[in-house]
């Protein structure tokens, strides 16, 4: 028994040395001549494909690539490189990205990368058209919710306490009585009035911790559910809506500005503003509102509407530039005009003039400071548009894009995105 008890202890001892699985062993990648991936329009672009198995070359390996201005290549062609190393070149007349995506086939799976150069980006501009009432239109929406008493309620979540942050699940009435937005909000546990972050989702259906790490910062943290429904639950509610009744809610609507599902969306925007201010020890001084994707978008529709936000930081923003597709040019995702290209969809068009991230943005101040940052291998939120949508913002802004980087984050970047909110935000760090 002592023999086995000694085995036992020792096999224990090894669980946290458990090798892990992490990265592939077949490596492809596509490099630029330029280590900035940016061109003036008329350059050439050199890209290098290789192809490596254990860091070496691979000899002999099948291909497929395609080529061209991002959402609209137009060379597709498959090879084999008998070196495991192809040179390709690209170029653009107008401002834009040029895209090449590889996909490798090695031992039956197929291995992918991708480059996308920028064209003279800083001349990109969009092609939404911002409607004569757009500001009308959305601060009579805002008023008009307004007249709902937000009705709060608060309830501690003990669990995810800590010594310095308590936390809890709130939620508040949106546009109309009993239309409610739900969230997760973090109080430092000092006495003392704090700046403010208000956190907007990405895309999808699921639960929320709470940003309990910035709270413990020192800057009161709320970040928000989208759909109505408590964000507490348990997985699978979320993931039977997602598949169910939410399954593609970003179409719903878009017949009508009055029934975008984005509508209440938004004004779940305004209205955490709304309860921050009233409900919670902020500083009166700095309130921050950040997210990526939809919450991007989210972002800069806040910051747009709200003046009480003093800088915001909108990270792959989707929804922007909608209809850039009807000029044949990369567009915002959901991407709702690529594959009809508009045709027999003039209200929809009209109805996403009102929902665009650009129109938003086009009405952020000298008072509110921006921080940018997206990739150029997204193939989700096209850096035609991110790029397009920081060109129009006229207030103080910052750039920051990680071009490798498709639909996800970099840790750098994670790093440098929250260094940077903590820093505008005065918060007291340690």
């Amino acid at each position: 028994m002592k023999r086995l008890a000694l085995v036992l202890l020792a096999f224990a001892a090894l669980l946290p040395l458990t090798a892990q699985i992490r990265g592939n062993n077949i490596v492809v990648t596509v490099e630029p001549d330029h280590q900035d991936w940016t061109y003036q329009t008329g350059q050439t672009a050199r890209f290098t494909v290789e192809v490596r198995r254990s860091g070496t070359l691979v000899n002999n390996v099948s291909i497929d690539y395609k080529a061209g201005p991002e959402m609209y290549q137009t060379i597709e062609e498959s090879k084999t490189l008998s070196d495991g190393t192809l040179r390709l070149t690209g170029t653009m007349r107008q401002p834009g990205f040029y895209r090449v995506d590889v996909t490798a086939h090695v031992d039956g799976r197929d291995y992918k990368a991708a480059c996308a150069a920028a064209f003279s980006p800083e001349r990109l501009q969009p092609s939404t058209v911002m409607p004569q009432d757009f500001q009308q239109f959305w601060e009579q929406a805002a008023q008009e919710a307004r007249y709902t008493d937000l009705n709060p309620t608060r309830r501690l979540l003990p669990e995810r306490c800590t010594k310095d942050v308590n936390v809890y699940e709130v939620s508040f009435n949106n546009m109309a009585w009993g239309n409610r937005t739900y969230g997760i909000l973090c109080l430092p546990t000092k006495e003392g009035r704090y700046p403010a972050l208000l956190r907007v989702p990405g895309a999808g259906v699921r639960p929320y911790s709470g940003d309990v790490w910035t709270a413990s910062q020192g800057v009161i943290t709320l970040e928000i559910g989208i759909h109505g429904v408590p964000v507490t639950m348990d997985q699978s509610i979320y993931t039977d809506l997602n598949n169910g009744a939410l399954n593609g809610y970003w179409n719903f609507g878009m017949d009508d500005r009055n029934q975008s599902y984005y509508k209440h969306v938004i004004l779940g925007c305004l209205r955490a503003v709304d309860y921050i201010a009233e409900y919670t020890p902020w500083n009166q001084q700095q309130m921050g509102v950040t997210g990526s994707s939809q919450g991007g978008f989210l972002s800069l529709a806040t910051a747009g509407l709200d003046k009480r936000i003093t800088c915001y930081a909108p990270v792959h923003a989707a929804l922007c530039d909608h209809t850039n597709s009807l000029r044949n040019a990369a567009c915002g995702w959901p991407h709702y005009f690529y594959w009809n290209k508009g045709q027999g969809k003039e209200q929809q068009i009209e109805c996403s003039r009102y929902y665009d991230g650009v129109n938003f943005a086009r009405l952020i101040t000298q008072q509110q400071k921006g921080w940018f940052s997206f990739g150029y291998c997204d193939d989700v939120v096209p850096p035609t548009t991110a790029y397009a949508t920081y060109n129009i913002v006229t207030g103080p802004k910052e750039l920051s894009p990680y071009p490798a980087t498709w639909h996800y984050w970099y840790q750098e970047q994670w790093d440098e995105w929250e260094a940077w909110l903590l820093r505008e935000l005065g918060a007291k760090t340690e």
